[in-house]
């Protein structure tokens, strides 16, 4: 069984492999590893992007189907959700790209959560997002009240 560094202790190894790559020793760093370790941070990212926007769209579903239970937590989990997304993306441009599939990913599980949330059956909520992504970011943007 092989018990590297980097399984051991990924601290120690993080900054062995830094200290290497900064000293220009490329033949001594691991490699493989380090790109696997890079791959995983864009990964995050793309996570991140979809967990926020999940979060988001959870609460816009809230608000437009449940109306008398409006309040700021929502309202500022909303806003919040909003500068966050807004920040990420100025930080990783081109999750942008991604949009459209992180939004259906996101929307999908902003629909589970919202039927757990609010005891409607999740059949109530629309299959499809029915939110732009302009629309979900425009501050002015507050969702109707389903009739």
């Amino acid at each position: 069984m092989s018990n590297t560094l980097y399984e051991r202790d990924f601290f120690a190894w993080a900054n062995e492999q830094a200290a290497l790559l900064r000293a220009g020793k490329l033949d001594c760093a691991d490699i493989d590893n380090i790109a696997e370790e890079i791959a995983s941070m864009g990964r995050s990212e793309k996570r991140e992007l979809i967990n926020r926007l999940a979060v988001l769209l959870l609460h816009l579903l809230k608000w437009q189907y449940q109306p008398e239970r409006r309040g700021k937590s929502w309202r500022i989990s909303i806003e919040q959700q909003r500068d966050d997304i807004d920040d990420h993306l100025a930080d990783n441009p081109s999750l942008k790209s991604i949009l459209g599939d992180a939004i259906a990913s996101s929307y999908r599980k902003a629909r589970m959560e919202a039927e757990r949330e609010t005891d409607l059956d999740r059949d109530t909520f629309p299959l499809i997002c029915p939110f732009t992504f302009e629309q979900m970011m425009d501050e002015a943007f507050w969702p109707e009240p389903v009739a």
